[in-house]
């Protein structure tokens, strides 16, 4: 009967096509992966895996193995967590990648008291501006937008992510508000360049009936850091558009007005991602639950929505 180990070494080489990132999430080497891997195909007699320099991809016989032992597999994983979770408390490096402007404000906050609950947990955080690979990094899990959900991740929708049109008080004294989109012509706006075209990105806005209308815009100041553009408005350079979260403090406490607050610009969500729920140790569990109740009680989903 073939060990754990080595199905264990093929289930995970084959979602990430890589035994290099299988072992960081084995926490074995890649020649330890390999040769578990290597070990299994001659007790079966046949090939799982073509191997190249651009990676690994299953063979027919390895995709049919695939599809007969994962759910097993599962299964087995599931009831060492669910007994680990029994036997103690959450402990270890805790690995989380989070959008930087999110996790400072909404996240980070959060931390102090999750420690203070799981004294045995070391927090590695992340804070980085991009889209991470939750399997082949390492990572535990990862806080943010649009990240591909590739075999054996899954997401958990924390808010809504809705850009709105916001102003300083100073630019729109002496201004007659805007009622609808087509009159954003009349403002200067503080656009967005993408940096990868160079063009300026369309504020296609929605209202709470569903209608969508493209913005026509007179851009006097471009940017392309959100930051940078927040600065901008609140130095009175003109309209902006801005996630609701990375704002809301501002519109709190009077430095920013929302322009059109019947309309929005709905970008996605912002989401909590991580593996599989059947494959989760205990100390991503304990986060994932930590967080979505923090989020639940502080009724952030609410608060941060534009309609």
């Amino acid at each position: 009967m073939e060990t754990l180990s080595n199905l264990e070494s093929f289930v995970r080489s084959a979602e990430s096509a890589s035994f290099s990132a299988a072992a960081r999430r084995l926490a074995l080497t890649p020649a330890a992966v390999s040769r578990n891997v290597a070990q299994l195909e001659r007790n079966l007699g046949v090939r799982l895996f073509q191997r190249s320099t651009r990676g690994l991809k299953l063979t027919e016989a390895g995709e049919r193995f695939l599809q007969a032992v994962g759910t097993g597999l599962d299964s087995i994983q599931e009831a060492i967590a669910q007994a680990s979770t029994t036997a103690g408390e959450p402990a270890g490096v805790l690995k989380i990648s989070v959008a930087p402007r999110f996790g400072r404000k909404y996240v980070l906050p959060l931390m102090p008291a999750f420690l203070a609950r799981y004294p045995a947990l070391t927090l590695d955080l992340h804070v980085e501006n991009r889209r991470v690979d939750l399997i082949a990094g390492g990572y535990d899990a990862a806080i943010g937008g649009g990240f591909e959900l590739s075999p054996g991740v899954v997401a958990r929708e924390l808010i809504p992510a809705h850009g709105v049109v916001v102003a300083s008080p100073a630019y729109l004294k002496g201004r007659k508000l805007p009622t609808e989109p087509a009159a954003l012509a009349a403002f200067d706006a503080i656009a967005m360049r993408s940096p990868q075209s160079g063009r300026v990105k369309p504020w296609e806005l929605r209202n709470r009936q569903g209608d969508e209308v493209a913005a026509e815009l007179r851009p006097r100041v471009l940017l392309n850091d959100p930051d940078a553009i927040c600065s901008a408005a609140l130095l009175g350079m003109g309209v902006a558009l801005l996630v609701l979260p990375d704002v809301a403090h501002h519109l709190q406490s009077g430095a920013l007005v929302r322009v059109l607050p019947d309309w929005h610009v709905n970008v996605g969500a912002v989401s909590l991602y991580y593996t599989s729920q059947k494959l989760m140790p205990a100390k991503t569990r304990a986060f994932v639950d930590y967080v979505t109740s923090a989020f639940r009680e502080q009724q952030l989903a609410k608060r941060l929505s534009a309609v």
